[in-house]
């Protein structure tokens, strides 16, 4: 029997050029799309003939409904060793076994930082203004030495990205809801007491939490209040940590000086979507992810995970 595999927001036409599918024969026939499916009827229509699919993160939700309707589905991949959008106990029900890759936390680490600089140095601005024979030199830079970073979140990427904060000689501070004061010392960084502390004192905040319960909505306009007019925000994280309307206020009415943002709330976004044409916003389409090094290792597991479905024995099992 041939199986039929799919690849789903394969937005570059990737996925094959990433990893060695050869390697699983012509037991497996591999399919990408290159366009993203907006509605669970299209998906469910698109997906109905195939047996594995591979989905990129966590935009495309897998809940009961569309499980239910995918008679044939055997094998689903996620990028990553979480993924808070499928319902496990749905798929275990439906015979699905859920597998997942690894996943690296460099891309998000090095995207938060080009979006952090290329927001305080002007750099879309004045690259454009060179190119379309615009003024010489029209904005003056944020400077990093001395300032103060503020991270919502010390965890894998947060600390990292302290560490260059630290190297840019600036001074960090954290906090998160479990942050202890031992972690903060391990990391070299000060502990504030409260959110609103750090939002208050931060020329640059940038968010490094896991979407949950308790992290939804955590940046709201109280919050973003509290940033100082000259203050950059940045979010690599989750869109749903800051409350999109709020944020987009705040941009437009000028008080806070700029965002750098890698997520949103419906991805892709659409086309009129405010995000597009918000001033102050330095914006790019969840990229965080998106890199050589981690398409090699999420397709390439992904074909480990495809053969050792096949041999009997499944790898990286997730829930």
């Amino acid at each position: 029997m041939r199986f039929r595999c799919a690849v789903l927001d394969d937005f570059q036409n990737v996925a094959r050029a990433y990893a060695d599918w050869s390697a699983l024969g012509d037991r497996v026939e591999v399919v990408s799309f290159t366009g993203h499916f907006a509605t669970e009827d299209e998906l469910a229509a698109a997906l109905a003939d195939f047996d594995f699919v591979v989905t990129l993160r966590e935009r495309v939700p897998f809940p009961a409904s569309l499980l239910n309707r995918l008679s044939r589905l055997k094998l689903l991949i996620a990028s990553g060793m979480r993924n808070s959008v499928i319902d496990y106990t749905a798929a275990k029900a439906g015979g699905v076994t859920v597998c997942g890759t690894q996943s690296s936390s460099a891309p998000p680490l090095e995207l938060t930082w080009a979006l952090l600089l290329g927001l305080a140095r002007g750099i879309v601005q004045e690259n454009n203004a060179l190119r379309d024979g615009g003024p010489w030199q029209s904005t003056v830079g944020a400077d990093l030495d001395g300032r103060t970073l503020g991270l919502l979140g010390l965890g894998k990427i947060g600390s990292r990205v302290a560490q260059v904060g630290l190297a840019f000689g600036m001074k960090v501070t954290a906090w998160s809801q479990n942050l202890s004061q031992e972690r903060a010392d391990e990391v070299g960084v000060e502990r504030a007491a409260t959110k609103e502390e750090l939002l208050a004192t931060s020329d640059f905040a940038s968010v490094h939490l896991a979407l949950g319960d308790r992290t939804r909505g955590l940046i709201g306009a109280p919050e973003l209040a509290l940033l100082k007019p000259t203050a950059y925000l940045i979010n690599t994280s989750r869109a749903a940590i800051v409350d999109q309307d709020a944020l987009l206020a705040a941009l437009n009415e000028g008080r806070i000086a700029g965002a750098g943002v890698d997520v949103f709330d419906v991805e892709p976004l659409p086309g009129d979507h405010p995000m597009r044409t918000a001033p102050r916003l330095l914006a790019t389409p969840h990229l965080g992810y998106v890199s050589r090094a981690n398409y090699e290792r999420y397709y390439g597991q992904a074909v480990e995970d495809i053969q050792a479905y096949l041999d009997g024995t499944p790898i990286r099992v997730l829930g």
